[in-house]
């Protein structure tokens, strides 16, 4: 859920600080006085589009940033890891920057992102709700995915099989259309694939650490005699030529320093000194003697390796840029040719596996149909529960089903499937996107919210006068639905309804002051004296009585019933 929220420059905000709980929240306040725009600032911050535009005027840049926290389990953490975002604590700061030169940055918990990121975000956080703006409940091509997650425990199982069945139709049907459109193609790429596979086989590149080995052994090749004269030379300078060489002479001083090791603690201390280097230096001339007679120029044995070395680029100039690249080209190279090559040897088995594999899809497909008309009935009779609840108790709400063509599939199923409603006795049903009313929109709208509100997982629900158009005892049935969503998920709600705003488990006013300069807006908590007056205005307008004030009270008190009930 959204925690807290900070907003500098944007549009009549200068700046903006509002702490945020679970529940619902609404936020009222006078028209213009910028309740919208608060907003507006989480869309930026779930990746909504932005522009100089919303720059305060006579800033440079608008700022915002949002504190949510999550569930354990949350999805949103999957995207996080997706994105390599850490999220230690639990929480995700989102950061927003629009500056006028059109610069956009975005950040999660500190990382840069792209737009595009965070809408992947975006759209797991917060689902902003408007009069006419409803995302997944106003996109028809969503609405399989609504209808599914209503009875995913039965649906799933079937779906997953019809997904790998619809994957492997992909796959032959791409090859038959390849074959049948250009049977040059097809073998051009056999014979590529062969040569590919083959050169990479003949490389015979077992171990993924050859470069290293062959790096070491060309170095020595190469270095020979700068390493023969250097280790003769330390040879010679150690072991010496004269009567007395270095090492004799380390000797005789270690013979020397024996006579008076005994008399003093120093005086031994010298001479394990002297013992020790007497014995590394004879151990450094042994091991300088031995690598003497094991040194070797093999100048075959270079160019073998020089040879190995350009072999070895050539195939990272095409499969990889590392043995452990190329290797895993082969694999994929190896697999399409063994796929390629086995069905070319079908001798046109091609055209009959693809006629298996549609009629085995078209069978899933059935059952998946059935089991979905199944949960739509059982659907319908929510929708029509919670209809009624909102005084819409004539409307009729009906998932539409239809069939694709013969041999036409889809990756969600064989129909396509589309919300319908018919709001008024007599009239046609029609697809829910193209419902005109304001005030019925916003309540079918909450009447599929009340029932998705938990499957969708979304952590904060926005409602941004979705109450426009109604009044009476709509008004309190659409308040009663809100305060049930925000039983599954956080609810912020722009409202002029006071039916609605009684509702509320907190309440923020909004309000707007002016100077000769600028323009300021600021957000109030209200305590229960403060929400009563509020209402009040509400209710009547500018001026305020007794009467209206005692009517307000009596609004919170049953408000306060109807969430207990």
């Amino acid at each position: 859920m959204l925690q807290e929220l900070s907003i500098d420059n944007l549009a009549i905000i200068e700046h903006l600080y509002v702490d945020f709980a679970s529940g619902m929240t609404v936020l009222t306040g006078e028209t213009g006085a910028g309740k919208s725009i608060i907003i507006d600032a989480v869309s930026l911050l779930a990746g909504g589009r932005g522009s100089q535009t919303f720059i305060r005027n006579g800033a440079k840049k608008l700022n915002i940033q949002g504190l949510f926290a999550f569930d354990a389990n949350d999805l949103t953490y999957k995207i996080l890891d997706d994105l390599g975002i850490n999220h230690d604590d639990g929480s995700v700061i989102i950061q927003r920057e629009i500056y006028r030169n059109g610069r956009n940055v975005c950040r999660v918990n500190g990382i840069l992102v792209n737009t595009t990121n965070l809408k992947k975000i975006g759209k797991k956080i917060v689902d902003i709700q408007g009069q006419n703006e409803h995302q997944e409940l106003m996109n028809s091509e969503l609405h399989v995915n609504l209808l599914d997650s209503f009875d995913l425990t039965h649906i799933k199982p079937i779906l997953d099989e019809y997904t790998s069945c619809y994957d492997k139709y992909n796959q032959i049907s791409n090859m038959v259309r390849q074959k049948r459109d250009n049977q040059y193609e097809w073998t051009q790429r056999i014979d590529m694939l062969k040569f590919q596979t083959a050169e990479i086989e003949n490389a015979h590149l077992d171990d993924e650490n050859e470069e290293q080995s062959l790096s070491i052994e060309r170095e020595h090749l190469r270095n020979y005699q700068k390493i023969v004269d250097t280790l003769t030379k330390t040879f010679s300078l150690i072991s010496g030529n004269d009567s007395m060489s270095p090492i004799d002479m380390i000797g005789e001083a270690k013979s020397s320093i024996k006579d008076i090791e005994d008399i003093d603690d120093s005086f031994h201390g010298m001479s394990d000194d002297i013992n020790n280097a007497y014995y590394s230096l004879q151990d450094a001339v042994n091991n300088i003697s031995s690598q003497l007679d094991l040194q070797e120029f093999d100048e075959n044995r270079l160019n073998e390796i020089e040879q190995r070395f350009d072999l070895i680029n050539n195939l990272k100039s095409k499969y990889g840029n590392s043995i452990s690249e190329i290797k895993t080209y082969y694999q994929k190279a190896k697999k399409e040719l063994d796929d390629m090559l086995l069905n070319q040897s079908d001798n046109g088995n091609l055209e009959e596996k693809l006629a298996l594999i549609t009629s085995r899809l078209d069978s899933i497909g059935q059952k998946l149909d059935t089991i979905r008309i199944q949960t739509a009935k059982s659907l319908e009779k929510s929708v029509h529960e919670q209809l009624s609840d909102l005084y819409m108790s004539k409307a009729i709400f009906k998932v539409h089903f239809e069939a694709l063509p013969d041999n036409e599939f889809r990756s969600y199923g064989r129909s396509k499937i589309e919300f319908y409603i018919r709001t008024n006795p007599g009239e046609q049903l029609q697809p829910l996107a193209k419902i005109a009313s304001g005030g019925e929109l916003s309540r079918i709208m909450l009447a599929l919210k009340t029932i998705f509100a938990d499957d969708q997982q979304v952590t904060s629900i926005i409602f941004d006068e979705v109450d426009t158009g109604v009044s009476g005892r709509v008004a309190q049935a659409i308040a009663e639905k809100i305060s049930q969503i925000a039983c599954h998920s956080q609810v912020l709600c722009i409202t002029h309804l006071p039916q609605v705003a009684s509702m509320a488990d907190h309440h923020y006013f909004i309000e707007k002051s002016s100077t000769n300069n600028s323009t300021e807006t600021s957000v109030r908590k209200l305590n229960n004296n403060d929400r009563v007056n509020e209402l009040a205005r509400m209710l009547a307008g500018t001026k305020i009585t007794k009467l209206t004030l005692n009517h307000a009270k009596e609004l919170l008190n049953l408000a306060n019933q109807a969430k207990h009930n």
